[in-house]
C-alpha cells in the first residue's frame, strides 16, 4: 500500500507533516512517519487529540493561495454540502459523501475548492463547534 501524505493538526496547535499507511476512520489511533524525522521512526497518533487529519497533495502547499470557502453556482458535489466550524474558530466548507454524523470519531470532508492542497480532510468530531448544511439558493 502506498503511503498517504498527511498533515495532522492537534487541538493544542501542534502540526506534524508525514506519511501513514494504516489510518482508518474506525480506529482511534494510527502510525505516522514524520517527514522531518531523520531516523525514519514512527509515532503513534491518538485521533481524539487531533483537530483534523489533512490528506494533502504536497507538504508545502501555496501559502499565498486564498482557498475558496463556498461553492460556485452549479457545482454539485457528491454528498451533503457543509460548513464546519472548529472549536478554534476555523471554518471549512466542503462535502461529506458519506453524510455527517457527530457521533462518529470523525467525518471525511472534501473541500469545496477543487484547487485546495487538501484532497480530503478527516474532521475529528470532538474538535467541531458546529456544522451547518448548505443549500443551493433557488433564484
Amino acid at each position: 500500500m502506498e503511503p498517504t501524505k498527511v498533515v495532522v493538526k492537534y487541538t493544542n496547535g501542534t502540526v506534524i507533516k508525514g506519511f501513514t499507511q494504516n489510518f482508518s476512520p474506525n480506529r482511534d489511533w494510527f502510525y505516522l512517519t514524520p517527514v522531518d524525522k531523520s531516523s525514519g521512526g514512527t509515532i503513534q497518533v491518538i485521533v481524539k487529540r487531533l483537530k483534523a487529519i489533512f490528506i494533502v497533495r504536497d507538504f508545502i502547499g501555496n501559502p499565498k493561495y486564498d482557498e475558496r470557502k463556498k461553492y460556485v453556482e452549479g457545482e454539485n458535489p457528491p454528498g451533503v454540502k457543509l460548513e464546519v466550524t472548529f472549536t478554534d474558530g476555523e471554518v471549512m466548507v466542503g462535502s461529506a459523501s458519506l453524510g455527517y454524523d457527530p457521533k462518529r470519531l470523525g467525518n471525511f470532508i472534501i473541500p469545496a475548492d477543487p484547487n485546495s492542497n487538501n484532497i480530503r480532510v478527516f474532521v475529528v468530531s470532538s474538535a467541531v463547534k458546529s456544522v451547518r448544511q448548505l443549500f443551493d439558493n433557488p433564484e
